[in-house]
């Protein structure tokens, strides 16, 4: 039997290969110099490799650190545009993407306008597109639903969307309706829209802002900001009014769950850990409303609960319905208003949930193909796929087969397919998209995204073109990479090092987050008691001791429904876990979040 199709062979292939990260030696010693301890000085040169420049800025986030807002290209002439709206009392329509980035863009935006500026709730229309029946960014259906609101709007300012938009944009220009675009996607090769009065993009060739990879949000709120300014300048506003500061919870939110980088960016760590400073005094109703879903022991809230529990609330809603609710519940006014919309998206994300495990078992049977026939990345079509849910099956896919992946389903235009994307490390995926392009034009339409996620629109009859070429590009820019499933720690822990200390010493190196994982650790252990737990037994606790440390830990998803464990009581277990502060009535201890485990034989 080939070896490539061997079933023997594809386990051994789908095996996660525990691995020790990579570590920049100088950045690591250089690290222990300036005063961190060795596993912090480990940590931070396993996770930005390359890194010149200074050090404080990452290790102490602060805002002091961030650039001025006219540093972006074409912000003051987009500040001057929306100030002068404001003083004549334009009608303005705010239109953002449906998911967290959009959606926190949406509330700093409306917020600054209603209660800094002073524009009545009257004059402002909310314009978000759904994800399934309107697509991404100025949509035809938005630009239709634009038009057709009374009285219509002058002045359209866009967030997390708009660069690749310029027919549309266009369209509203010849309309009369001037459009403002802030975004931070990617640009088309040809340019800024050539019809948008400003575009607002620290990705702009022309631009100096020293950061290109902020979130959607975070440009909307240098915008605002840079609004503010030019209000006062004028005279319009007094040089009292409160700044936009209180409006970097949203930012924290919505950077965190648009997985930009929290790596070697100083502007994205500064606004996550202070954003995250603001959410704990719990001042908002959509927070204290979070807190009350998580349970007392949630609070503080970390990254890891943006990224894990308010992100994937928000996005469910825009996934499988209208994203208003999500919108709603951040606005909320009091606690009562944002549970019940809380409710809605909880009700939501268990939908998704449920989806979302059905469509990943048809994609990892439809991929393990691309595996047999060692296929750079894995392109999978669901012909009952639900479009909202297209992006987190990419992903588990990227998990299980350490290549990247695309997933689509059919879209809501006749003929055509919609798809998301999720990259791996060492492949820029937009970039991979753009040679895709240049290989098959007429095979990929429509596309944006950044490094580590993309979408995609191909004509279902185009769909063998758009793959070949895809797989080329792909295969181009990773060239001999050896690809797998691999989960990279940053190695070993002594016994006297398995406590809270050790914890409490990681933690001053938060935030944790995209191009900055959290630490992750590898070590044997020997299994003195363990049980399925959950409603279907599929998570497992274990009592686990090494040398004279004795501990708690948990796995998630270790087993299927019904599964019984491959080992036991006496064996021994090699594992890669994380570290966890178990909160329970108000106690703290350890536990290990195991990410996989293999018996040592």
């Amino acid at each position: 039997m080939d070896a490539v199709t061997d079933p023997i062979d594809l386990q051994a292939r789908l095996r996660p290969h525990i691995l020790p990260r990579p570590r920049d030696a100088t950045l690591y010693a250089r690290a222990q110099r300036e005063g961190l301890s060795e596993l912090q000085a480990r940590v931070l040169a396993g996770r930005i490799n390359g890194y010149q420049g200074e050090l404080d800025p990452l290790v102490s986030p602060s805002l002091r650190h961030l650039a001025h807002p006219e540093k972006l290209a074409d912000a003051r002439r987009a500040a001057e545009r929306i100030a002068q709206a404001v003083v004549d009392g334009e009608h303005i329509g705010i239109l953002t993407d449906y998911d967290v980035d959009g959606i926190t863009s949406h509330v700093v935006i409306r917020r600054t306008l209603v209660e800094l500026f002073g524009v009545p709730e009257v004059r402002l229309h909310s314009l978000i597109g759904h994800r399934i029946h309107d697509g991404y960014g100025i949509s035809l259906p938005l630009v239709e639903r634009t038009l057709a609101l009374s009285p219509r709007p002058s002045l359209v300012i866009t967030a997390d969307c708009g660069s690749s938009d310029e027919p549309r944009i266009a369209r509203l220009k010849v309309a009369g309706i001037e459009v403002v675009v802030s975004d931070h996607h990617a640009l088309p090769v040809e340019g800024p829209p050539t019809s948008a009065y400003a575009v607002v993009n620290p990705t702009r060739d022309d631009c100096s802002y020293p950061d290109p990879t902020i979130a959607g949000c975070m440009v909307a709120w240098l915008m605002m900001s840079l609004t503010r300014q030019v209000l006062v300048e004028w005279g319009v506003l007094a040089p009292s009014t409160p700044k936009l500061s209180p409006w970097l919870s949203y930012v924290a939110l919505g950077t965190v769950a648009d997985c930009v980088s929290l790596g070697d960016s100083p502007a994205n760590r500064a606004v996550v850990t202070h954003g995250l400073t603001l959410i704990n005094r719990m001042e908002a109703a959509c927070w204290r409303a979070m807190a009350a879903r998580l349970g007392a022991d949630s609070v503080p809230f970390d990254a890891e609960t943006l990224a894990f529990q308010m992100g994937p609330r928000i996005n469910a809603r825009s996934r499988l319905d209208d994203p208003y609710a999500a919108l709603h519940f951040m606005l909320a006014a009091d606690d009562a208003t944002a549970a019940r919309h809380l409710e809605t998206l909880d009700q939501d994300n268990q939908s998704r949930k449920a989806i979302e495990v059905e469509m990943a078992e048809q994609a990892q049977a439809l991929a393990l193909a691309a595996l047999r026939a060692d296929e750079p990345a894995i392109v999978v079509f669901l012909e009952d796929g639900h479009p909202g849910v297209q992006g987190i099956v990419a992903s588990r896919l990227v998990q299980a087969f350490g290549r990247p992946a695309l997933v689509l389903t059919p879209a809501a235009a006749p003929g055509m397919l919609t798809g998301s994307g999720r990259s791996i490390e060492g492949l820029h995926l937009r970039d991979a998209l753009q040679r895709t392009f240049a290989l098959a034009p007429e095979a990929l339409p429509r596309f944006g995204g950044h490094r580590g996620a993309a979408g995609v629109g191909v004509p279902r009859e185009q769909l063998a073109a758009f793959r070949a070429a895809f797989l080329q590009a792909v295969g181009e820019q990773l060239g001999d990479t050896e690809l797998g499933p691999r989960i990279y720690t940053d190695g070993e822990l002594v016994p006297h090092q398995l406590g809270l200390a050790t914890l409490d010493e990681l933690e001053r190196l938060a935030p944790y987050g995209r191009e900055f994982d959290a630490p992750l650790f590898q070590g044997e252990f020997l299994i003195e008691a363990l049980r399925p737990v959950g409603a279907d037994g599929s998570h497992l606790m274990l009592e686990l001791s090494a040398g004279s440390a004795s501990l708690k830990a948990i796995w998630f998803r270790a087993l299927t429904p019904g599964e019984v464990p491959a080992f036991g009581v006496g064996d021994r277990l090699r594992c890669a876990f994380k570290l966890n502060r178990n909160r329970w009535r108000g106690r703290e201890s350890l536990q290990l979040m195991i990410e996989h485990a293999e018996r040592e034989d």
